[in-house]
């Protein structure tokens, strides 16, 4: 059985409100593979030690509603816990916050997006042409969108990092490093989450009805209204690389 470990990335605040990013994780396993043990912790809450990691075959890093950059000081629970990760060894993901920690961890920089928020779609996303040679990518077609929240970027990658895709707005959108052991893949838009999901974070902001109606609604004229379609928003094409990091997890477990 493949046990995948979620590290929540919202302050142990924010998860006591009702803001957990690590849900929608849980549910988009769920309908990958049945069979899949989940676990979830928080490092906000309490620092993560060497037997969480005892039995556990991939780790993600989810995304952050937090004001702090991953690089502020307030960060250093989910670094120190994602240093634990690449020492390990075991195959992790990150998504938004979790992709930008990486990025901070490995080296790389991160800042506030001078173009603002990203807030939505995260539109015409293209694939570079390592992608095209890349199981992370497989099975993707390049200039696809996906749902996003996010005011940081990454700004310069690590060196050693190869950059997967990009778009007009953040020109990382997705990147792996694959070298002294560490293996992670990382994207800054959101595969695990559904247009219901996306609606439901943005309603509380109250500035959004419009993009929320659509999204509560995503018929092929809102999707549209939303710069997507309907079936780019569907579970096996928006989960495509969440699904194929699955995949390249149980193949290093042994459980493919």
């Amino acid at each position: 059985m493949t046990t995948i470990l979620i590290l929540e990335g919202n302050s142990t605040a924010m998860v006591q409100q009702g803001k957990a990013d690590a849900l929608p994780f849980v549910k988009s396993f769920m309908a990958l593979d049945p069979s899949v043990r989940v676990r979830v912790d928080a490092p906000y809450a309490r620092p993560l030690e060497a037997a969480d990691l005892e039995g556990v075959d991939g780790v993600v890093f989810t995304g952050s509603g937090v004001e702090w950059s991953t690089a502020e000081p307030e960060a250093e629970p989910l670094r120190a816990a994602m240093r634990q990760v690449f020492e390990a060894g075991l195959p992790s993901w990150g998504s938004c916050n979790g992709m930008q920690l990486a990025a901070v961890v490995l080296g790389g920089d991160v800042g506030a997006s001078p173009k603002g928020v990203e807030l939505g779609i995260a539109q015409d996303i293209t694939l570079t042409e390592a992608a095209g040679a890349h199981p992370m990518m497989a099975g993707k077609a390049s200039g696809f969108g996906s749902p996003c929240v996010h005011r940081d970027e990454v700004q310069r990658l690590p060196e050693g990092a190869v950059l997967m895709a990009g778009n007009a707005h953040s020109p990382v959108q997705a990147f792996v490093y694959e070298k002294d052991g560490v293996d992670f893949w990382g994207v800054q838009y959101h595969p695990e989450c559904d247009a219901l999901d996306l609606a439901s974070w943005l309603r509380p902001k109250g500035a959004h009805g419009e993009m929320v109606a659509d999204l509560e609604t995503m018929d092929a004229a809102a999707a549209a209204r939303l710069g997507t379609t309907a079936e780019e928003m569907s579970g096996p094409v928006r989960m495509k690389e969440l699904a194929n990091w699955l995949d390249h997890v149980k193949a290093r477990a042994g459980n493919a």
